[in-house]
């Protein structure tokens, strides 16, 4: 339960940011934002995450009815050039799976933070190798559900967890914000971490 004034605005719905805000102690309120989040023409698999990240943090600011800075943030998995987005269906995910399976992919995560006078975005980008998964595999997991509305059809927090057998970076990135690269945001934009709750 947050007691501290928010200082901060998460222009995401997403529990897996808000939990880890919370584990560094922020003090925030949740706007949940909704784009166009298209990918352009031409446009680069980092080029896209950063520009979503930029503009869900601008959404935010102008949205809400107070003046907090506010932060959003995207993540995606690319794989041979290829960014493998949120599943459709169970096929999909499947082929996502079996894709990265015995591999090693790219998870890019862009945060930024906007306060209607400047925009600052950070990314991380960290390698995640799967074992080997077969098809009953993807199967018994998609009717667990966690692979719907998760990038690339897994969620490392959970169940999908079981397929990681190395990772290089950061781990909360691939939950969703990397924890250190968004320390050094909420300086710049003095936003305070580390609140007991208490005043």
């Amino acid at each position: 339960m947050q007691i501290t004034t928010p200082q901060l605005l998460l222009a995401s719905a997403s529990p897996r940011r808000s939990d880890l805000l919370e584990q560094i102690g922020v003090s925030f309120s949740v706007l949940a934002v909704d784009i166009d989040e298209s990918r352009r023409e031409g446009e680069s698999p980092v080029d896209y995450v950063s520009r979503l990240a930029v503009e869900k943090a601008q959404a935010g600011f102008s949205r809400q009815e107070g003046q907090l800075p506010s932060l959003g943030a995207d993540t995606i998995v690319v794989f041979d050039d290829q960014i493998f987005g949120k599943p459709q269906d169970q096929k999909q995910a499947e082929t996502m799976l079996l894709a990265l399976s015995g591999k090693v992919h790219s998870v890019y995560t862009a945060v930024a933070i906007d306060n209607g006078a400047d925009t600052a975005m950070v990314i991380a980008e960290t390698r995640v190798g799967f074992r080997t998964i077969n098809q009953s595999e993807c199967l018994t997991y998609w009717q667990t559900g966690e692979p719907q509305g998760k990038a690339g059809a897994y969620a490392i927090q959970g169940r999908g967890g079981v397929f990681v057998e190395k990772l290089e970076g950061s781990y909360s990135a691939v939950v969703g914000l990397p924890l250190a690269e968004t320390e050094q945001l909420l300086n710049k934009f003095s936003v305070p971490l580390w609140n007991t709750g208490t005043k």
